[in-house]
């Protein structure tokens, strides 16, 4: 792996202090979720900052099978462009490896678009290619799911045990029954659709103290590009306000790639027909990467030998303040609330369906008394 870099949580919790562009924009990525493929350029200042990117990945060059499997994902990202795009690409930027891609798309100039768009085909072919492994290995959730949570648990017993402010820390996986509900509750019934199977709530000493969770969470156990987009939603806290009340994240608002006021322009917030308008919360999924043992990997197939040694999991975080936690028990922001919302639509559902299609349903759909619809 690359070597993490010496300085602490500690360090980051001064305000942010040491917070990059580059990660502000992770940041804000993940609070809206977004996608890098609409970037248009990166903003990695020095190759500390790309070799922490690549960690992040958990990838390390100076490994020959990491080397080897990002230079057969940039090849094939090549010869898709060159292939369907007919699309230019120097020979001097093809040459490079993917810590010098990362480095010339934070560049200027027609090289720093061609790196842009080699860098987001990889993206996409290094995704795929990992899922086709995950398919391929003789393992079950049971199993996969292990392997993220020794990771989650090893980050954020490091975190604790160097100062970071966390008051608690849960994780946990979907029971059955959960999971049932939840896709009854859901228009899109597809065990596809279920992000939150491996979930994390992370509940901070002060609303301060979540960029800086957010930041290290990136750092440590998930690049901002493995952020699911359309997934993520942000009550807690205002980017905007909160940015400008910093100097050492203000000072990066002017060379941000969006409009500043973009979070401002009518986007919904809160998007569980469940969730109440007064819970807050920053709520995200992200692809995981996930070094597969090599006992785990000797197992697999021939096939899967080429596809690396990373697989993705789909795994929900929660991180939110100690304040805002304890008023999102009270009345009709509490989990309670929530999940007695949830049980009554799905019961709805299953005995009328869609109002009005059947007959006399009762007054907007109303649920018969148990035994008077049989």
């Amino acid at each position: 792996m690359t070597a993490r870099p010496s300085e602490g949580p500690q360090d980051e919790l001064a305000e942010l202090r040491d917070c990059t562009l580059a990660e502000l924009e992770g940041i804000r990525l993940l609070l809206r979720g977004g996608s890098v493929i609409d970037w248009h350029r990166l903003n990695f200042k020095s190759r500390a900052e790309v070799d922490r990117f690549l960690h992040a990945h958990e990838i390390d060059l100076n490994e020959p099978v990491d080397r080897a499997r990002s230079e057969a994902v940039k090849h094939s990202a090549i010869s898709y462009l060159r292939r369907k795009f007919d699309f230019p690409i120097p020979k001097p930027v093809a040459a490079l490896d993917v810590a010098g891609l990362l480095e010339l798309a934070s560049a200027k100039g027609h090289r720093q678009l061609c790196a842009c768009t080699i860098l987001k085909v990889m993206h996409i072919i290094h995704h795929l290619e990992a899922r086709e492994l995950l398919f391929m290995l003789p393992t079950s959730d049971e199993e996969v799911f292990h392997l993220v949570e020794q990771k989650v648990y090893r980050v954020i017993g490091n975190a604790l045990a160097r100062g970071f402010p966390v008051v608690e820390f849960i994780g946990g996986r979907k029971n059955k029954d959960s999971l049932y509900t939840k896709l009854l509750s859901k228009q899109e019934v597809s065990a596809a659709q279920i992000y939150d199977k491996l979930r994390f709530r992370i509940v901070t000493r002060s609303v301060d103290d979540v960029f800086p969770m957010l930041n290290y969470l990136m750092r440590e156990v998930f690049p901002f590009n493995y952020v699911i987009p359309c997934e993520s939603t942000n009550t807690l806290v205002h980017f905007r306000s909160h940015c400008e009340s910093l100097p050492a994240l203000k000072k990066h608002l002017p060379d941000l790639q969006l409009s500043i006021d973009f979070e401002d322009e009518g986007r919904e917030l809160v998007d569980n027909m469940f969730t109440s308008k007064a819970y807050r919360v920053v709520h995200f999924v992200a692809d995981m990467p996930v070094r597969l043992p090599e006992e785990l990997l000797s197992e697999a197939p021939p096939a899967a030998w080429a596809l690396g040694r990373v697989i993705f999991v789909q795994t929900e975080f929660q991180v939110l303040d100690h304040e805002t936690d304890q008023g999102n028990e009270i009345g009709d922001a509490s989990h309670a609330a929530y999940k007695a919302r949830q049980h009554d639509a799905v019961m709805q559902r299953l005995k009328v369906g869609i109002a009005g299609t059947r007959e006399d349903p009762g007054p907007a759909g109303r649920i018969p008394p148990a035994g008077d619809d049989d």
